[in-house]
């Protein structure tokens, strides 16, 4: 499945592939974000496509690509299981709880748990 458009809860999404190259340099994340601009508010990466170096945030390299999307003004969902990498680095699950908090960078199990947010922020 290639990535797609798609609206949850009135919010244009691009749900990206999970089978899709990884995310691993910063022109990976600059092509998403091109491809966004075709319409999204959202885009969803699964967590399998992220690169590991991206959650060892000594890399800074998750800090840049989330900078990236909000310089663009485009939300991020990082879409599913990062239990592992969570076990592995208080730092990354401080990470996680703050972004989640906010606005622009998400960290969530599937889409449906996207689309409920969504619906939350109205």
């Amino acid at each position: 499945m290639p990535d797609v458009m798609r609206e949850l809860s009135g919010v244009p999404v691009l749900v990206c592939d999970p089978a899709g190259p990884p995310l691993a340099t910063m022109e990976d994340a600059l092509d998403l974000i091109g491809a966004a601009f075709l319409g999204a508010e959202v885009v969803a990466v699964p967590a399998s496509r992220l690169d590991g170096h991206f959650f060892s945030l000594g890399t800074r390299f998750a800090g840049e690509v989330m900078q990236k999307f909000v310089n663009h003004r485009l939300r991020l969902a990082v879409v599913g299981d990062i239990s592992r990498h969570l076990a592995a680095s208080s730092a990354l699950r401080a990470l996680v709880h703050e972004s989640n908090l906010g606005e622009h960078v998400w960290f969530l199990p599937d889409l449906d748990a996207l689309d409920a947010r969504l619906a939350a922020a109205g």
